[in-house]
């Protein structure tokens, strides 16, 4: 008696890998605050703190504190494109922070959409 075999399909692994793309999408979503978060104002390189760097997109606090390194190691940036020197932040990178980067002037950025951040919910302070 012969007894037939069948290729494994790609159905067996298609529950884990949902699972498995439903917890990157859980994480990426985490990652941005489960929602549009769009900044307000500009963050100035040259005097933010470690906090208001990471009001602009894609800068956690590993990258805020790289950022705060170079800004040290130069004293100043001079250009907004000094921030590729910064390890982590590439064109692609530095294309999404442009608009919400100055040299000059006050740090004004705010977040907005978050919900639960005092940001979006109008409290002063």
């Amino acid at each position: 008696m012969i007894e037939e075999t069948r290729p494994i399909s790609g159905r067996r692994g298609a529950p884990f890998r949902s699972l498995a793309i439903g917890l990157l999408w859980l994480i990426a979503s985490a990652e941005v605050g489960w929602g549009a978060v769009s900044i307000v104002g500009a963050v100035n390189i040259n005097t933010a703190s470690a906090e208001e760097l990471q009001l602009l997109p894609g800068i956690g606090p590993v990258r805020a504190q790289a950022i705060l390194a170079e800004r040290k190691k130069r004293t100043r940036f001079n250009r907004i494109e000094d921030l590729a020197d910064v390890k982590g932040v590439g064109e692609s990178m530095l294309d999404t922070l442009r608009p919400h980067v100055v040299l000059v002037g006050p740090t004004t950025a705010r977040q907005e959409g978050r919900r639960g951040s005092k940001a979006s919910s109008g409290g002063g302070g």
